[in-house]
């Protein structure tokens, strides 16, 4: 279980980067575009996540063989709620909180995702990672990186 939440991430960055900005751009276009509603069709992935993992749990639960694959299920949905406490929660506020970062990491995964907000097109967007970004996106290594841009 465990192993398939680490592999999610690589999965997720891959499947953001190649899937979500490539030929499934159109639903994904609704998440970088301004809207008043509460659902964007780029709602759909979680969706077709869930009921993916869900279906592997039933399989995996019902079938002794085939039991590694209800832990595998397991594993895509504890990254499913960590995706969306992440992302949904804190990061676009779709739940209202008062939550503010303290944490390096929670500041660094934050700003990555706001710059790769910044993009609302398909093409040249970066930080296609949800629960891990580099350290160049940390406050001091940016305004590092700032600074030695205007020295240029």
């Amino acid at each position: 279980m465990l192993a398939t939440f680490v592999f999610m991430e690589g999965f997720a960055w891959f499947t953001h980067k190649y899937i979500m900005h490539g030929v499934m751009w159109r639903w994904h276009e609704s998440h970088h575009a301004p809207h008043k509603h509460w659902w964007e069709r780029n709602d759909w992935f979680g969706i077709i996540f869930g009921i993916t993992a869900t279906l592997l749990i039933v399989l995996g639960s019902e079938v002794d063989s085939l039991r590694f694959l209800m832990w595998i299920g397991f594993g895509i949905s504890l990254y499913g709620v960590a995706y969306f406490v992440f992302h949904d929660v804190i990061v676009h506020r779709r739940i209202k909180t008062k939550y503010q970062p303290r944490s390096t990491y929670m500041k660094r995964i934050m700003k990555a995702h706001y710059i790769h907000h910044k993009v609302h097109e398909r093409e040249g967007a970066e930080a296609f990672g949800f629960l891990y970004a580099p350290k160049k996106y940390e406050a001091k290594a940016m305004s590092k990186a700032r600074r030695s841009e205007e020295v240029k």
